[in-house]
C-alpha cells in the first residue's frame, strides 16, 4: 500500500515531467489541446470525420498512482450515443489499469488513435438538433413565445389584398412612405398609452 501514497512534491515532479513531454510531442498538433497544466483534450480523427471523437484526460492530485479522470462530455461528441461513449471509456479504463503508476496520458491518446475504428464500429450518428433546441428554449423562455407570434403572417381580407395590389408598382414593391401614417398613429398610441407627455413634431 505504500506505493499508492505519493508526496505532493513527487506528484508535482511527475506532473512537470509529463507536461513537458506532452508539450514537446504534440507541439503543432491541432488535435491536441492543453486546457490547463493538468487537463488535456485530444481529437481522435480528422475534422469532418463522422467517426471522430474527443477525449479529455484530467490528472488527479495523486496521479499517476491513481487513475486520471477520462471524459467524453465535450460538445464535439454530441452525435455519439452514450452507449458508444461508455464502451470507449471502458476500453480506456482497461488501458489505465495496465499503466497505473506510470505517465500514461500520451499512451492513452495513442491507444485511442490506434483503435479508433474498433471503438467506433457501433457508432451511428444521433441527431442532436432536439437537445440543442430544447436548451435554447430553456435558456430563453421569454423570447420563445414572441418569436412564434412573429412567425404568423397577417391575414388580409380580399378587399385589403386588392387595395394593397393597387398601391404596388410593376415590381410588386410598395412606394416609399406608404405606411408612414400608420407608423405615426402607432407611435402616438404607444406614447399616450405609456402616459408620457410628448409632442410629435
Amino acid at each position: 500500500m505504500e506505493s499508492s501514497s505519493v508526496s505532493p512534491q513527487c506528484s508535482q515532479k511527475y506532473f512537470q515531467m509529463e507536461l513537458e513531454a506532452l508539450r514537446s510531442i504534440y507541439e503543432g498538433d491541432e488535435s491536441f489541446r492543453e486546457l490547463s497544466p493538468v487537463s488535456f483534450q485530444y481529437r481522435i480523427g480528422e475534422n469532418g470525420d463522422p467517426k471522430a471523437f474527443l477525449i479529455e484526460i484530467s490528472w488527479t492530485e495523486t496521479y499517476p498512482q491513481t487513475p486520471p479522470i477520462i471524459s467524453m462530455n465535450a460538445f464535439f461528441n454530441n452525435t455519439i450515443s452514450s452507449a458508444v461513449k461508455q464502451s470507449i471509456l471502458a476500453k480506456l479504463q482497461e488501458a489505465v489499469e495496465i499503466h497505473l503508476g506510470t505517465a500514461m496520458t500520451y499512451t492513452l491518446f495513442e491507444y485511442a488513435k490506434d483503435n479508433k475504428e474498433q471503438f467506433m464500429e457501433n457508432h451511428h450518428p444521433i441527431n442532436s438538433t432536439i437537445p440543442i433546441s430544447s436548451i435554447i428554449s430553456v435558456e430563453t423562455p421569454n423570447t420563445a413565445p414572441s418569436s412564434k407570434k412573429k412567425d404568423k403572417k397577417e391575414q388580409l381580407s380580399k378587399a385589403q389584398k386588392r387595395k394593397l395590389a393597387d398601391k404596388t408598382d410593376h415590381k410588386g414593391q410598395l412606394p416609399r412612405g406608404w405606411n408612414w401614417v400608420d407608423v405615426v398613429k402607432k407611435t402616438e398610441t404607444a406614447i399616450s398609452a405609456s402616459g408620457t407627455n410628448c409632442v410629435l413634431l
